[in-house]
């Protein structure tokens, strides 16, 4: 396992194995950034050439590796871009990113990248690590290239408490993007309700093993006792497998806790479309139709190792929509946890109804506010396309989401719940609300306006993440190919804004 460490020693005099040099871009060329002063001196006159003989730009998500002579001690500089503000954590957190798959077989690397405050601090150690993710569970034959045994990221304040505390912020949140991708990208075979149950068991005893380790209680419902609870809305979709449903409670309740935060994260480890079966080519990436569920498990671990004083009750509900004999048929009535009947028109908007019974759960525990984040409609994927999450909500939630997003480093939008939908969730002649209508224009608003209904009138945010989970293409900044983690910081960072705000 990498170790992360910090040091104020030069750049051009470490020895480490290679060295990662920040490249502001500017109207006068590229040159490196303030943490990388030593090696500008070392190189002289000679640096500008050699930058553009290189192609170096400084273009953010440029990495250019080059041998060196006698300039500098390590035998290997990265250069890696920056963009135009080397004071932006986001960008300095994708430039590390960048670096982590810039640099292959080497045992140390030292990191000269803008380090002088805290937040770049764990903006540095967050990306790279986040950056260097792999996944090869099911590789019979594991990448020859491995991680670094030691990472130094090379700031002046590395004798400073508040720079400590931020490197060790950075691998509490890396860790929860890592695990929240690792469910995402595990088979689907792998990871049905029971078995992804069992996956937060694991995690959970990890987390809370030892003398001074947080305590965070856990609960896991099976399919009989969501029964006696009611909970038709999870059933209704998890009838159609083989592999029962289950929900998943956590709860981190600190004595100095000044709010109560509910989350709520839908878990379908698999969506076949059920009885309104997807196509085929829309099946490949339903493995990913859990990381809503991923999401809050692993923000709630976070936050309990943070120690952050706001109570956290996660609902994680987990269903896996196949098509049998008892699956749900479009006419069906359901009965939801809050009694409210449901008129059922597409099976394969079946995420609503998990977190429709959740949020209802959630309610009852009388939080001060809620959030739930899910991938939940291919609208707001077609919208938004896929690396900025939609955001809806109360009036006084959206805008610390989205400020929470902002500190995260993930983009989100704000989308509006128009009055009419209130209107069409309940055209149903037999129920009292109506799942889904199948008019092709804001959906993704109607599906919102269905969650609100089990809100109970709190304040409340809802992430719709649909096609943020899985980047299918190439891997960018600090996001790899594959699972992405998406959210989970962001659940993080809300929930300290919380903390902030009300103390």
């Amino acid at each position: 396992m990498t170790s992360y460490s910090l040091r104020s020693a030069s750049p051009a005099k470490t020895r480490a194995d290679a060295v990662v040099v920040g490249v502001v871009a500017g109207p006068e060329g590229p040159r490196l950034c303030d943490a990388a002063a030593d090696v500008t001196a070392a190189y002289g006159r000679r640096l500008r050439p050699f930058l553009s003989t290189m192609g170096v730009t400084g273009k953010a998500g440029e990495a250019v590796k080059a041998p060196t002579r006698d300039e500098v001690n390590a035998p290997l500089l990265v250069f890696v871009g920056l963009g135009e503000d080397p004071s932006d954590p986001v960008a300095v957190r994708r430039a590390a990113g960048v670096a982590a798959r810039g640099v292959a077989n080497a045992a140390s690397v030292a990191l000269a990248l803008p380090s002088d405050t805290p937040a770049l601090v764990a903006a540095v150690v967050e990306g790279h690590r986040l950056g260097g993710y792999s996944f090869t569970a099911y590789k019979s034959t594991k990448p020859e290239a491995g991680e670094p045994n030691d990472v130094v990221v090379l700031t002046p304040l590395a004798r400073r408490a508040e720079a400590v505390e931020a490197l060790e912020r950075a691998q509490v949140l890396a860790d929860a993007v890592t695990l929240a991708r690792d469910w995402v990208n595990t088979p689907p075979r792998d990871c049905t309700p029971p078995l992804l149950a069992e996956l937060v068991s694991a995690a959970h005893k990890e987390v809370t093993k030892g003398r001074g380790a947080p305590k965070v209680q856990l609960e896991v419902f099976d399919h009989e006792q969501l029964a006696d609870m009611g909970c038709g809305g999870i059933l209704s979709v998890g009838n159609s497998s083989a592999s029962p449903s289950r929900l998943v409670k956590l709860t981190w309740a600190p004595k100095d806790a000044v709010t109560h935060l509910a989350l709520v994260g839908k878990g379908v480890t698999f969506d076949s479309g059920g009885l309104t079966i997807k196509p085929s080519s829309s099946m490949l990436n339903m493995k990913g139709d859990m990381a809503g569920a991923a999401s809050v498990v692993a923000a709630t671990l976070a936050i309990a190792r943070l120690g952050l004083p706001v109570k956290v009750t996660a609902y994680a509900p987990m269903a896996e929509n196949m098509v049998s004999g008892t699956a749900t048929r479009p006419g069906d009535v359901i009965t939801m946890r809050n009694g409210t009947t449901v008129e059922i028109a597409n099976t394969d908007a079946e995420g609503r109804m998990l977190l429709g019974d959740a949020l209802a759960l959630a309610v009852e525990e009388g939080p001060d506010v809620v959030v739930d984040i899910a991938t939940l409609t291919g609208h707001m994927q077609l919208a938004l396309g896929d690396k900025v999450g939609a955001v809806m909500g109360t009036d006084d939630q959206v805008p610390a989401v989205l400020a929470a997003g902002v500190a995260a480093g993930e983009q989100h939008w704000h989308m509006p719940i128009p009055e009419e939908m209130a209107e069409r969730i309940s055209t149903s002649k037999v129920a009292d609300l109506l799942q889904h209508d199948w008019v092709r224009w804001g959906g993704g608003l109607y599906a919102s306006a269905f969650l609100r209904e089990f809100t109970g009138g709190l304040p409340w945010a809802h992430l719709d993440i649909a096609g943020k989970e899985i980047n299918t293409g190439s891997p960018y900044g600090h996001v790899p190919a594959g699972a992405t983690g998406f959210g989970v910081t962001t659940l993080v960072e809300y929930a300290r804004s919380l903390a902030t705000s009300a103390g």
